[in-house]
């Protein structure tokens, strides 16, 4: 009797277990409603999957949802493609793998401006000027093609193959080059010369992996031609490596100078502190910014500025000052999401307001200039609330970007209506392009920048051809232009050709003779 009434529960065993983890399941659902709200996400995603009126991937409504979650936190937080993160990455790190040429897009046609030098490219012959009319056989002149698909196309991993096809002045049909591809250097710094007898200037366009062994090597370079004091343009610069910033910033501040300090919700405050050895500790140092200056651009002016080491010039800096922290997925994309503040040392956040989203957020620097801020000091809208001093008792302000210590505003269109109709259109840039490719066989006689800034001039001859090529695109010279004005646009036309001929090293010591910020800056070191 025992050993049957025995099998009798071995048969309804394993269905009364069942029925009891149902039960159970199903009262604590009842209990606690929000247990299955971390499935929302998946419910909704399934739902659509299923019964949306077209086909739909599962991956794209995930990267959607995420992307959609992540814009609701703040400007910064970002999910980041699998595809889209090797791009991202690229430029920080200090190289790609591609062909190594430096391109344009003119007229639907991509155009050649250099080749990097002892890159695959320039070892085959490619030379400034070629136009690549194919690529892989696939015809990429004549349509329209972006940038990135140009990118996308030349760039791949080392010792793959590309062939392009070339168009060459005076030279009859297509150049075919096959090339494999390489490793290919990319520079934070653009360029770094003695503009005037003991002053260094030098110009950095991001911080990345490569940045602080860039600079060192620069400063050195400009100390050993006798610089005492040193303009740093960080103009543009929308930042990158948090810890470049700081490497920079130890340089030029004494030991145990705090730099910048993060600090959030979950993350205890972090100092970051200057140590023994500087390599540009005593010399007069002037920082440029603008608006564009963002991120490590901002924590390497605000720790100058707080810690009254030198002068910071132009116009108030983007406003970025949230620290961000990835997140690698198991597919190869990412998340990078906001975790902390940056705080320059006088407790400031220089963080501006996003409440309103995002495209007020990016448009904000436009707003500076429609409120007048950018050409007039008095309009700044500071938030006197968050007032701060430094230890010389300077009064710097959060909230919103750095304020420069030494304002220079942007130049008035209405007193320049000439240029501004001619920069508004492109045209000193195109005819600098089209003068450098009908001349550029005449122009290599220049061996070297110095050689042509020396001896090339924009003569009376190529300046009336450039005001006749103008009044052919609808902008004709007023009676009421200033000598100025025409020294202006001869200079940026220099420039421009020079650079066409020998890239950011060309453009800067030619341009600048003309940059309000600049020039303030020689005049604040003097």
């Amino acid at each position: 009797m025992m050993e049957q009434k025995n099998n009798r529960l071995a048969v309804y065993l394993p269905i009364i277990i069942a029925l009891v983890l149902v039960a159970g399941i199903f009262i604590g659902q009842k209990l606690s409603p929000g247990t299955r709200q971390h499935d929302k996400i998946n419910d909704v995603i399934n739902y659509v999957k299923q019964d949306y009126v077209d086909t739909v991937g599962g991956e794209k409504l995930e990267e959607a949802a995420i992307e959609g979650m992540l814009q609701s936190l703040d400007p910064h937080s970002q999910y980041i493609s699998a595809a889209d993160f090797k791009e991202a990455n690229d430029p920080l790190l200090g190289n790609f793998e591609g062909i190594g040429v430096q391109f344009r897009m003119e007229k639907d046609t991509i155009y050649v401006v250099n080749t990097v030098p002892g890159g695959p490219s320039e070892k085959l012959g490619i030379l400034g000027g070629d136009r690549i009319i194919k690529i892989d056989g696939k015809k990429v002149a004549g349509i329209k093609i972006s940038d990135k698909e140009v990118m996308k196309r030349l760039k791949g991993k080392r010792n793959t193959k590309v062939k392009v096809s070339i168009l060459r002045r005076n030279v009859a049909g297509l150049i075919d080059f096959t090339i494999t591809r390489d490793v290919i250097p990319t520079w934070s710094i653009d360029v770094a010369y003695i503009p005037k007898p003991t002053i260094g200037y030098i110009k950095l366009s991001k911080f990345s992996a490569t940045t602080y062994s860039e600079f060192e090597k620069a400063l050195n370079q400009l100390k050993s031609q006798g610089m005492k004091k040193l303009i740093l343009d960080l103009r543009g610069n929308s930042g990158g490596y948090l810890d470049a910033a700081i490497k920079l910033a130890d340089e030029f501040l004494p030991d145990k100078k705090l730099i910048v300090y993060t600090e959030g919700q979950r993350h205890p405050r972090e100092n970051a502190y200057a140590t023994e050895k500087g390599m540009f500790e005593n010399g007069a140092l002037a920082i440029l910014i603008d608006e564009g200056s963002a991120s490590a651009s901002e924590i390497l002016a605000g720790a100058i500025q707080d810690n009254d080491r030198g002068t910071i010039i132009g116009r108030r800096s983007f406003g970025k000052g949230l620290v961000q922290e990835q997140l690698d997925l198991s597919d190869g994309s990412a998340v990078r999401l906001t975790i902390a503040r940056y705080h320059t040392p006088t407790g400031r956040c220089i963080q501006k307001p996003y409440k309103d989203g995002l495209e007020q957020y990016y448009n904000e620097s436009y707003q500076r200039y429609l409120d007048g801020e950018m050409t007039n000091a008095d309009s700044v809208k500071l938030d006197k609330s968050l007032k701060y001093k430094t230890p010389k008792g300077k009064t710097v302000y959060g909230g919103g970007g750095i304020m420069p210590d030494v304002y220079v505003s942007l130049e008035k269109n209405d007193r320049n209506s000439y240029y501004s109709a001619l920069m508004n259109k492109g045209l000193i840039y195109q005819f600098a392009f089209d003068y450098t490719d009908r001349n550029r066989s005449e122009l290599t006689k220049y061996k070297s920048f110095e050689v042509f800034d020396r001896n090339f001039r924009i003569s009376p001859a190529i300046y009336s051809q450039f005001e006749s090529f103008a009044v052919k695109k609808g902008v004709k010279k007023t009676s009421v232009v200033k000598n100025d004005t025409d020294e202006k646009i001869k200079n940026l036309l220099k420039s421009l050709i020079s650079r066409n001929l020998f890239d950011d090293k060309g453009f800067y010591p030619i341009y600048l003779k003309t940059d309000p910020t600049f020039l303030k800056a020689l005049e604040v070191l003097k």
